[in-house]
């Protein structure tokens, strides 16, 4: 079952729907970290640079090429910065369009079934809020293990992949069921959902291609919530309506 899910959302990764999501989400986090160090920038110059003109009469003349150096390598920080900060910052505004990915595969593998009910904007806030601590919280405590040989690795992998697995899950079973029964749902199949989240923590690894995080997370725990609600809806005494 999770095999299947997730080969469906690899080969959706790249149909032209997907592709207009991923390059939205990705044109506004260029122009949002164009703007970012635009601001950084003003800043350097209206506070930092005056500062550290401030000094250069204080230096001797052999020793002029540090305030140079200086510069230079604030300039270089501030482009690694940067450059660290869009995945993040994709991951934020890719959360504005997961419904879309959503709606998207419930269209093409589920023409049948009822449509999911698009999240509403203050939520879709939250989640995406809530996807870019996961993503730092995971990372921090990976770090933090840094020195443990061997479970620095295993837990970025089990961290992530419980913290990714819920969060999306519940995504995708509440275009459908009330936030409550999502989460009674996901309590009942929490390996099945532990596992797929495994799978997310994998393709956020990945360099590059970890920008889609949120795009394949979003595909993948859709087919896996119309598998584990197929299952729900064959068993005897069910309450819930799935779809």
């Amino acid at each position: 079952m999770i095999f299947d899910a997730t080969r469906a959302a690899l080969t959706e990764l790249f149909t032209p729907a997907f592709r207009a999501v991923f390059m939205k989400s990705l044109g506004l986090t260029l122009a949002a970290l164009a703007i970012l160090w635009l601001l950084l920038h003003w800043l350097f110059d209206a506070f930092a640079l005056p500062w550290m003109a401030s000094l250069w009469p204080m230096i001797p003349a052999w020793a002029n090429w540090l305030g140079l150096a200086a510069g230079v390598l604030a300039g270089l920080a501030l482009a690694i910065g940067l450059a660290f900060l869009i995945g993040p910052v994709t991951a934020i505004i890719a959360g504005f369009f997961i419904d879309d990915v959503a709606e998207a595969v419930e269209r093409k593998d589920y023409p049948t079934d009822p449509p999911g009910r698009p999240m509403p904007l203050i939520p879709s806030l939250i989640l995406s809020v809530k996807f870019f601590g996961v993503i730092v919280a995971g990372n921090i405590v990976a770090l933090l293990l840094l020195l443990v040989p061997g479970v620095n690795f295993i837990a970025f992998f089990v961290v992530n992949g419980y913290l990714l697995g819920r969060q999306f899950f519940e995504f995708a079973a509440m275009r459908f069921l009330s936030e409550a029964d999502a989460k009674a749902l996901r309590r009942q199949n929490a390996l099945m959902v532990f596992l797929s989240g495994i799978i997310i923590a994998a393709f956020l690894s990945i360099p590059l291609l970890n920008l889609l995080t949120p795009l394949f997370a979003a595909a993948l725990m859709v087919h896996v919530y119309k598998a584990v609600s197929l299952r729900e809806k064959k068993r005897p005494g069910t309450a819930r309506s799935f779809a």
